[in-house]
Order: structure tokens, then sequence, then C-alpha cells
């Protein structure tokens, strides 16, 4: 039997830059704006990287010089589209059999303001703990998504 469906997680964020703007900050910059205590993992994070190609891989080192993987990219559509694959369970532990997708579209909303919509799908492969999963990913995605505007509006 498979798994009940869960509703995905859906953001919005409103970064007063460029399309292209966003999806660089987002991407070749995500080591400056990522939370540093957002991934609930030890040891903190020190560097947050996104290979930028289709493939690439989605990582953290941490203060400790440990590597934390977290998923691929399946998607590069660049300024447009981003769809990543996180493959991390509900026990905050990398898990390569597991994919859980997200997209991220970057939506020119004027010539220096851009609309990111996000969806984290297919939670329900996390199994038996993914209600809980949806609300930690849920509260996370609104911090990472504020970050992103902040740093942008500083840059």
């Amino acid at each position: 039997m498979s798994p009940k469906k869960i509703e995905p997680v859906r953001k919005e964020q409103l970064i007063k830059v460029s399309q292209a703007r966003a999806f660089q900050l987002f991407t070749e910059k995500m080591d400056r704006w990522w939370p540093r205590t957002n991934s609930g993992r030890k040891p903190e994070t020190k560097e947050m990287f996104l290979e930028c190609r289709e493939g690439g891989r989605w990582y953290e080192i941490g203060v400790d010089d440990s590597l934390f993987t977290w998923g691929k990219v399946l998607i590069w559509s660049p300024p447009e589209k981003l769809i990543l694959a996180w493959q991390i369970n509900a026990e905050f532990k990398y898990d390569p059999n597991l994919v859980t997708e997200v997209e991220i579209n970057f939506i020119e909303e004027g010539p220096k303001l851009t609309r990111l919509t996000l969806e984290h799908r297919n939670i329900e492969k996390v199994g038996v703990n993914a209600h809980a999963f949806w609300t930690s990913v849920d509260g996370g995605w609104r911090i990472v998504l504020d970050s992103i505007r902040k740093m942008a509006e500083n840059s």
C-alpha cells in the first residue's frame, strides 16, 4: 500500500532584486545567506554549497569539517527554475534512497522585484514521521526564505 499523500509545503517571498540576481543569490551565494543554525544538526554549518548544474551536489561542511549531504540538483533552468532532491529523512540524516523535491521558481514581477515560490513535495515518502517532518520543514523554509530576502536587500 502506498503512503497517504501529504500536501506540499508551499512558501512565497518577494525579493527586491532582478530575476537573474535572485537566482544567482539563491544558487551561487547560498553560503552567504543560508542560516547557520537552520540545519538542526550538530555540528553547526560552517559552509553551504550547491553545485550549479544538473546533477550537482547540495551539501554542507560542518564546523568540524565533516561533510553532510542534503541532496542534488534535479533541474537547473536559470533564471526561472531550480528543482532540488532533498534526501534528508525525519531523523535529519542523509538517505540516498529518499527523494523529496524542492521546486523554487523565480518569477519576475518587475525590473528589480522577483517572487520566489517554493514547493517541497512528496513528503509522504519520509514514512511514519512524515507529518512531523512537514511541520519542521514548513518552519525551516520560512526562516530560509526570510534570510535570502534580508541578504538581497543588503547586497
